[in-house]
């Protein structure tokens, strides 16, 4: 069987590598041929759309207010939150290639129509908090870089979220090269911090022993898991590979799953020491010189200028906005699958666009600081996240649904685990917060 790839044709979906009625080799196979090195490149890059939401704004806000109060101690949040969304991302991935449909799509056929319904609205909801932490950390740092005031900077960000989102209507390729290329931005831009201020290793090792101190540090984990494990890109990563390569049967679909394997362990190997990268430059530099009480992205920036110098603080500024804009577009990518596939509509992308990004505006407006509305949209997100896993453990372990790759048992049990880890944690922040 002969394959042909997807170059923008009338007549194939963006983003989907078909094979043609007839011939020798499968589209996978056309694939492979081109190189070692070319071949397997040419499979990888829906995780890293999917990455970029596990370093947006809101997690440079609760990494740093993490690692600036209490030192190494939440090192392994990060680790721990980083591996369970490996698993999770995979599983969203896994769903895609074996079903050709996306969660919500299969959310909407198989579940009662109410369960639907109740998904899609807050998905919508949790998609406003995350316009929130995506749209306040690009317009910070467009000031902290150019000036720019913060309400004219969010407008600023929305405009070049859609000249992003545009390439994406002209290929998957062009949308996922670009969101890489601010992936690397973000990267760069913490591996010189982290070069100028370094870290301790024993801080880092001994922060890898699970524990608390105090609430407050149980409200930042929490914050640390919900900027970690996104529920918007738990729905987007399947659509991304629903028919982005065809499989003509089960036994290409397990060689598919490899490079999807290999796709999400890259991508999000590079989120996670991105992650860990914040915490240790907060840890190093504003907890080990006793400032601790550091309360904004902007206190964060300042003081890598005074204390680390400027081009520390350039490259924080400079990363702050590859994030902000990257993971807003992804933001509004993962809305549209949202919506199209729970109820079979969808809107104008300005539209959109306008809708989810209100509350982000009204912030800027109004002059809330930034950093706060920061960590509170990442708890926010951390309520979201149960919501997208049970549906997605329910879907991956129905034989009628996933066939002869339905998940197995150990699978499942690790994937319910972190479901009620995650609602745990939600839970103990609402007994804090309403009665203690």
């Amino acid at each position: 069987m002969s394959a042909t790839v997807d170059d923008g044709a009338a007549d194939v979906p963006s983003g989907q590598i078909a094979p043609a009625a007839s011939g020798e080799f499968s589209a996978l196979d056309v694939l492979r041929s081109r190189g070692r090195v070319r071949g397997v490149l040419a499979l990888l890059g829906p995780a890293f759309v999917a990455a970029v939401a596990y370093i947006d704004p809101g997690n440079f806000a609760t990494n740093f207010s993490a690692g600036a109060k209490f030192g190494y101690a939440l090192v392994w949040v990060v680790v721990v939150a980083n591996l369970m969304a490996m698993l999770v991302q995979y599983q969203s991935a896994k769903v895609g290639v074996v079903t050709g449909r996306d969660l919500p799509e299969l959310c909407r056929d198989h579940f009662p129509r109410a369960v639907s319904r109740g998904l899609w609205v807050q998905a919508e909801l949790i998609a406003m908090a995350t316009d929130l932490a995506e749209f306040v950390g690009a317009a910070v740092g467009l000031n902290l870089l150019f000036g720019v005031p913060l309400f004219s900077a969010g407008l600023i960000t929305a405009v070049v979220a859609f000249v992003i989102l545009a390439l994406e209507q002209r290929g998957h390729r062009r949308f996922e090269l670009a969101i890489a290329g601010l992936l690397g931005i973000v990267l760069l831009g913490f591996l010189y911090d982290l070069i100028v201020v370094g870290a301790d290793p024993g801080g880092v090792a001994s922060g890898l022993t699970p524990r608390f101190i105090g609430s407050d540090s149980v409200l930042l984990a929490a914050g640390i898991v919900g900027a970690t494990v996104m529920p918007h890109v738990v729905y987007l990563h399947s659509a991304l590979t629903k028919r982005r390569v065809i499989c003509s049967d089960d036994g290409e679909r397990r060689r598919l799953l490899r490079f999807q394997r290999l796709d999400v362990v890259v991508a999000l190997g590079i989120a996670g020491l991105i992650n860990l990268s914040m915490i240790c430059v907060a840890a190093s530099l504003f907890n080990q010189s006793g400032n601790t009480g550091l309360d904004s992205i902007e206190a964060a920036h300042d003081g890598l200028a005074r204390l680390a110098g400027g081009g520390a603080a350039l490259a924080f500024a400079v990363a702050l906005l590859a994030s902000g804009l990257s993971s807003s577009s992804v933001g509004t990518y993962a809305g549209q699958v949202v919506m199209q596939g729970f109820i079979r509509r969808r809107i104008p992308l300005f539209a959109r666009r306008a809708l989810t990004m209100l509350p982000a505006l009204v912030v800027l407006g109004l002059g809330l600081p930034a950093t706060d509305s920061l960590v509170v949209s990442q708890v926010l997100l951390s309520f979201g996240i149960p919501f997208a896993l049970v549906p997605l453990v329910l879907v991956a372990r129905r034989t009628d649904i996933m066939g002869s790759l339905v998940n197995r048992g150990i699978t499942t049990a690790a994937m319910i685990c972190i479901a009620a880890t995650i609602s745990l944690l939600n839970v103990f922040l609402l007994y804090n917060t309403f009665f203690h």
